[in-house]
């Protein structure tokens, strides 16, 4: 890679996610971006380019279009260049790719990245049909016909009206990864076991109870093997991140800047089974452009949408081997005390899953954690932290991945 301007994240703030009857994504993302650049102790006038992120706004709220001027009106930070980044579920992480490359390229010194979703509506028929738009949908019929192996009929045609359709997606990946790995209901259900336990220790979570492996197994049936336990709610939040060039942080005097060691994002594509994954390339490139392997990683978070993602990912990412998912879980290897920690936040899981806020709220903590700042659920002596993020699907493939790799 070329010599570039090297990239730390100086400050970072999220609001709790949530479901918010009284707030919009303005609210929400003006909370974000007042914590973030208190974090980083700049002031608005002291940004000069946005990169803002949400999904789903236009057909929620109808809001189209200059999203991210609406929302920050009253920041003070107007006036600079912004630009309204979709990328699915992975629109935060994009944000902040190119917040990133705008640095790196030695454009500016300071950008802000922040990510807002108002996902709750009283038509929660409104919010699924929101979510179904991240596939092809030329080619719904085709998508259709790869699920219906289960036991109960996805729900595309007509809505999906009781849940999001990508629940059956989700559902159709788990059972051909049961296959492979040995993995059972009862392997997912520890999945989300960790990701209450976790979320109980983050006061930004949307969940903070703590569940039994016996309660996800008993709950509401989504999509077979899929409980509601072992999915992703649906919630409302935002989440800012304020990065800096290295030598400007410097002269500030930021005691503790993270820095951007890898940020990388390819788009899915047409596969045929037996080649890599989207996460795969991703990661094989970020682990390169980093200088860093897997082994290396302390802290992870990933995109766990539904749990078994959570132990794809790990295998995809190399923390562990292909099919060694639920034996890495089982060891204790994820958890805090383990070599590498996976979703301490409490993971989209617990924490909560606001589509287009997800990928920055993820740095959030893995900035939190490489800083010592988590409390009762920080990880010791972290030093290098991962973020995977996803969003949509193409064929085989999600639709666009992300990863991400900081260190201090």
């Amino acid at each position: 890679m070329p010599n570039r301007e090297r990239v730390t994240v100086a400050g970072v703030g999220m609001t709790r996610f949530g479901k918010y009857s009284d707030r919009g994504v303005r609210s929400l993302a003006e909370e974000a971006v007042s914590d973030a650049l208190k974090d980083a102790g700049v002031a608005p006038k002291d940004v000069e380019a946005v990169f803002f992120s949400n999904a789903i706004a236009g057909l929620i709220t109808g809001q189209e279009m200059i999203r991210g001027q609406v929302a920050l009106r009253n920041t003070g930070i107007l006036g600079v260049p912004l630009f309204n980044v979709e990328n699915a579920c992975a629109s935060a992480s994009s944000a902040f790719h190119l917040a990133w490359m705008a640095i790196q390229s030695g454009l500016y010194d300071v950008t802000l990245a922040v990510g807002a979703e108002k996902m709750t509506h009283p038509d929660k028929g409104l919010t699924f049909r929101a979510i179904g738009t991240a596939v092809d949908l030329e080619q719904i019929r085709e998508l259709k016909a790869r699920m219906e192996s289960g036991d109960k009929k996805p729900e595309i045609e007509g809505g999906g009206e009781k849940k999001s359709f990508f629940m059956d997606i989700y559902a159709a990946s788990t059972r051909e990864y049961m296959k492979i790995s040995g993995a059972t209901a009862s392997t997912f259900a520890d999945v989300a076991v960790k990701s209450h336990a976790f979320g109980a220790l983050n006061p930004k979570a949307q969940f903070n109870d703590r569940v039994t492996r016996e309660q996800v197994l008993a709950a509401r049936e989504v999509s077979p093997p899929l409980t509601v336990l072992m999915c992703s709610p649906i919630g409302d939040g935002a989440a800012a991140a304020v990065l800096m060039s290295e030598k400007y942080a410097r002269r500030l005097g930021i005691a503790t800047p993270v820095e951007v060691r890898a940020s990388v994002i390819f788009s899915g594509r047409d596969r045929a089974a037996d080649e890599p994954t989207a996460l795969e390339r991703v990661a094989k490139r970020a682990y390169e452009v980093a200088g860093v392997g897997p082994s290396d990683i302390d802290v992870l978070e990933v995109h766990d949408a539904a749990a078994p993602a959570e132990l794809i990912s790990c295998e995809e990412l190399g923390i562990c081997a292909r099919g060694e998912g639920p034996k890495f879980l089982a060891s204790g290897a994820m958890d805090l005390g383990g070599a590498h920690v996976v979703n301490p936040s409490g993971g989209l899981l617990s924490k909560g899953h606001p589509i287009g806020a997800t990928g920055i709220a993820q740095i959030v903590e893995i900035v939190d954690q490489l800083r010592g700042r988590c409390g009762a659920r920080q990880v010791n002596g972290a030093r290098v932290g991962l973020t995977e993020n996803g969003g949509g699907f193409l064929g085989r493939d999600a639709a666009a991945m992300s990863v991400h790799i900081f260190s201090r």
